[in-house]
């Protein structure tokens, strides 16, 4: 089966693997396969990708909330998939060899991680329990995580001969510098939400019962902001770490003359104002 075939027989799955609520200018994303522990298979990672670039692409929705149905956040790819893939690359009559996984991971898995991280739109994981492979890769790459207290994030790509993947390399090495994220590679240990929070792996640990809940009011904070002000930060936030010190300074220097011709500053700067001069002596 070809990457193409692999593609089109998830698209004709009728199963509802994901769930979506919309809230007007926000949304909550739910992977919806729980007797699997939402691993992602072929039509689930269809209709994940499929339905987040839908509201990446909607202009009323401004951040998605990504969480978990059931007791996992995700407990990765398909392996059973993806070494049925490794093993048909190895056929006389086979075309594309490892172009497939390769076409798989980078036109599903990494597609959407990049769907994350570059989009305009505000993505939250709400961690309501294992996060592992590329489960965990989409929540390291999304803007804030939130992890409920029993949740444990699992890197366990070294027991399976794999690599760091889908930008989880980038992500564990600037949280927590080159020796740390070397020795979780070699470890492969479970982190409960306690230590994730001390690493700066994830922001906040709440109790399950709240997640969502506490998912949506970071929401609210978000929605409070004008929307530029959100929609500019995001990438200049993100590419900040990667760039020399002048160079962000002018990132910032050409960005800042947009924000002083909105409707969102202008009312900001009245609302400072106003304040200011409330608290002043008589």
């Amino acid at each position: 089966m070809s990457y193409a075939e692999i593609v089109e027989a998830a698209r004709v799955d009728t199963r509802e693997l994901v769930e979506v609520d919309h809230r007007g200018d926000h949304a909550v994303l739910r992977l919806a396969d729980p007797d699997k522990l939402n691993v992602l298979s072929a039509p689930l990672m269809v209709q994940l990708y499929d339905t987040a670039s839908a509201l990446a692409r909607d202009p009323l929705v401004r951040v998605v909330v990504l969480t978990g149905a059931g007791e996992a956040f995700s407990t990765g790819g398909d392996l059973r998939m993806m070494t049925d893939q490794a093993e048909r690359g190895r056929l006389p009559d086979d075309v594309e060899g490892a172009s497939l996984p390769w076409r798989w991971i980078r036109q599903q898995f990494g597609a959407m991680a990049r769907l994350l991280a570059r989009g305009d739109t505000v993505f939250v994981a709400a961690l309501n329990g294992p996060a592992a492979g590329v489960g965990l890769a989409f929540a390291l790459n999304s803007d804030l995580v939130l992890a409920a207290d029993g949740a444990v994030l699992v890197p366990a790509f070294g027991r399976l001969g794999l690599i760091p993947e889908v930008g989880t390399s980038w992500a564990l090495t600037r949280a927590l510098g080159y020796r740390r994220a070397f020795a979780l590679y070699l470890e492969g240990r479970h982190l409960d939400a306690a230590e994730a929070l001390r690493l700066g792996l994830v922001d906040e640990v709440v109790a399950a019962d709240e997640l969502v809940d506490r998912a949506l009011g970071w929401c609210d904070r978000i929605r409070a902001l004008p929307p530029h002000a959100v929609e500019m930060t995001k990438p200049l936030l993100r590419s900040a770490a990667d760039l020399p010190w002048e160079q962000a300074l002018t990132m910032e220097e050409f960005a800042e003359p947009t924000c002083f011709t909105t409707s969102g500053f202008r009312d900001g700067v009245a609302r400072v104002v106003t304040a200011t001069s409330s608290v002043r002596p008589e």
